[in-house]
């Protein structure tokens, strides 16, 4: 059974998955992979099945020695990485024997690198899901230096890949589809036009949670108050500031401010490889879709 040591964690390195759907009924958030495209590519090009739990490192500065030969593939940001020393290829399938150390510098474009373990890391699950919630506490702690993972057993074939070619996350402006959101009706009228015709900027005061976004005010046609009412992952909700905040992973289940549109699922993904300072274009999206942008 294959084991992994966390040596260092950068800015912040947790376990994750999926995430838990379906349970906001009890107050319980989805969580899992903020980039949840290049978590399942990670699984795919080492066999593991759909879901399977992997460490999310956020700006690189992560570093790994295996204590048993494991074989790993890292996707998302495209950090510089190196097996004892030796330069490797993202988006692959890579060998580490045992006794080797496994070490990611900071990315140069986008923020959270997947890696993957063949056999998917093995620490108990809650609620169904190994995802680390940073704002709920459920699931495992945010690793630190010293931890030691083990990986889970694996039953599929390996796969026939040797490199996946899909493009690295933009360093440049980025566009997001968007879809009117349930509030969007306690907004003046051209709100929404103004969301969608503008760029917003990511600001440094973004997490797991939300990323605040800084750009045009958006006017409220009413000042009432709101009761709280359950929130996707990738609602903009804007507070009383007038600047939307864009719902990620660990959102809360609940929001006390208007939601004036929903970014399609599919591009929270690209969203939440968006850095400080990255300016984000809103488009509305026109296409055929299911409630609440979900595609």
């Amino acid at each position: 059974m294959g084991r992994l040591e966390v040596l260092a964690t950068g800015a912040l390195a947790t376990i994750q998955d999926e995430g838990r759907p379906g349970l906001a009924g009890l107050g319980v958030g989805v969580s899992g992979a903020a980039d949840l495209r290049s978590l399942r590519l990670a699984n795919r090009l080492i066999g593991n099945e759909p879901g399977a739990a992997a460490i999310e490192a956020t700006f690189g500065g992560l570093a790994l020695r295996a204590l048993a030969d494991v074989d790993i593939a890292l996707t998302g940001a495209p950090t510089p990485a190196t097996v004892d020393g030796v330069p490797v290829g993202i988006n692959a399938p890579v060998h580490v024997p045992a006794g080797a150390e496994v070490w990611l510098s900071p990315p140069s474009s986008g923020v959270r690198t997947y890696v993957a373990v063949r056999g998917g890391i093995d620490v108990p699950a809650a609620l169904g899901s190994r995802a680390t919630d940073v704002m709920s506490g459920i699931g495992p702690d945010v690793l630190a230096p010293g931890t030691v993972l083990a990986v889970g057993p694996w039953s599929t074939d390996w796969p026939g890949v040797d490199v996946a070619a899909v493009a690295t996350p933009t360093g440049g402006d980025l566009d997001l589809r968007v879809v009117p959101g349930p509030r969007h009706d306690w907004f003046v009228a051209e709100a929404l036009e103004v969301l969608t015709g503008s760029h917003y900027e990511v600001s440094a005061d973004s997490n797991r949670v939300g990323m605040r976004l800084a750009g045009p005010v958006l006017q409220r046609s009413r000042d009432d108050e709101l009761p709280s009412e359950g929130v996707v992952r990738g609602s903009l909700q804007v507070p009383p500031t007038g600047q939307p905040t864009l719902f990620l992973a660990d959102h809360p289940v609940t929001g006390g401010y208007p939601v004036i549109g929903v970014v399609l699922s599919a591009d929270v993904d690209l969203a939440a490889q968006a850095r400080p300072g990255q300016r984000l274009r809103l488009t509305l999206d026109s296409g055929p879709r299911h409630p609440l942008g979900q595609r």
